[in-house]
């Protein structure tokens, strides 16, 4: 659990206001309203198809709204006069699929972005991505092909290239799901160290101990709709909508909850 800042007089990091989109007839996301907190880590978990990812996509606006708001530093994303761009590159995104680029090496998949929009010098770019490599176990892999990591280490390569850019918030894409079993644990470890340092969250996920342990707000999505949403302690022990219970009562059984 992180030290978020929860007071009354704490801004919201991210509002989400009567978020809807559509892909043709189908409504993905209908009406959704919550807030994220500086500090906070915010998991969103979900049955797949749920629109936990679209809306995660929806937040830097990857995809766009149909209707509603997402309010960022209290500038709202969709109004026309902001600089989506620049307000974009103080969110960090991290992928389930890595999206590294395969002709750049490793430490020039970190460097890529800080130089080019940021306009951060080549020296500078370098040390801070040999800061974050190191940060995630990789700093002797910067030389390194992207192409010749393990899938592990491919993702902690995209969330220190995301740190790269020093975000004010990171999203997380299910970022264990395309990873074998054996190496979640390795990625799991990284974002639980950003945690710890403060680092803004919001975590699609099916990692449910990651859900539990880490989180400080958890977000059950269920056909487009927040069904759900409280600390963890209340959705894992005694969650009040069925389909919460219901989702989650093979973890629930498994820990001698339910």
């Amino acid at each position: 659990m992180t030290n978020a800042s929860n007071n009354g007089s704490a801004e919201p990091i991210i509002h989400v206001e009567g978020l809807r989109k559509s892909f043709g007839s189908h409504e993905v996301l209908k009406n959704i309203d919550f807030k994220v907190m500086p500090g906070e880590v915010v998991t969103i978990i979900g049955a797949s198809g749920s629109g936990k990812s679209t809306l995660l996509r929806c937040i830097n606006l990857l995809e766009t709204p149909d209707s509603g708001h997402v309010w960022f530093h209290g500038q709202d994303l969709a109004a026309e006069h902001v600089d989506v761009n620049a307000l974009r590159e103080k969110i960090g995104m991290v992928f389930q699929s890595f999206n590294l680029f395969n002709n750049l090496n490793v430490l020039d998949n970190c460097t890529l972005a800080p130089i080019t929009l940021k306009k951060m010098g080549k020296a500078e770019a370098e040390a801070e991505a040999k800061r974050n490599l190191e940060a995630v176990g990789l700093l002797d892999f910067a030389s390194a092909p992207s192409t010749s990591l393990s899938g592990g280490q491919k993702q902690r390569v995209a969330i220190a290239r995301a740190l790269c850019m020093k975000p004010d918030l990171m999203l997380f894409d299910e970022p264990t799901s395309a990873l074998d079993p054996e190496i979640v644990g390795e990625v799991l470890n990284v974002m639980r160290d950003l945690a710890a340092q403060g680092m803004t969250m919001v975590v699609v996920t099916h990692e449910m101990d990651f859900a539990k342990n880490v989180s400080d707000k958890v977000v059950f999505m269920d056909q487009g709709v927040i069904a759900e949403q409280g600390s963890p302690s209340k959705l894992f022990t005694s969650p009040e909508h069925p389909r919460t219970r219901e989702f989650l009562s093979r973890y629930l059984e498994d820990t001698g909850v339910a």
